[in-house]
């Protein structure tokens, strides 16, 4: 399976709620840099954000890969409840480094819609 099937496989682990299924695909330090944010170093790391992120599955809209190498970009949207339980919308980009067929880094950078929107408007943008 190359690099991008892989990535595909494992977003639709997550989609399913198989967390477990997902991590599969991951390196033992695998490493997930929320650019600005955090960054997760291990699969424990990762397995705790997901348990406390994910309150129900996210689903995802890809609109975009680039896959060269080693590396994986995936560009589209993800939709996650928030934490009083509202659907919330995002856009990212998250790019994925692979090391022996298995997700091993990645980069991700993600907008939410509504606080854009309001940035938008904020600005007096005409769109």
């Amino acid at each position: 399976m190359d690099n991008k099937s892989i990535l595909l496989t494992a977003n639709a682990l997550i989609s399913q709620g198989n967390y477990e299924g997902f991590l599969d695909y991951c390196t033992n330090d695998t490493q997930w840099n929320f650019i600005g944010e955090q960054i997760l170093s291990g699969k424990e790391a990762v397995r705790n954000y997901m348990k406390n992120a994910y309150k129900e599955p996210p689903q995802f809209e890809l609109e975009t890969t680039i896959s060269e190498q080693d590396y994986v970009t995936a560009i589209g949207k993800i939709t996650m409840k928030d934490e009083n339980g509202k659907p919330t919308d995002y856009s990212y980009c998250d790019v994925w480094q692979f090391r022996n067929g298995k997700m091993a880094a990645s980069g991700h950078s993600s907008l939410n819609f509504k606080w854009f929107a309001r940035l938008l408007r904020a600005c007096r943008y005409p769109g």
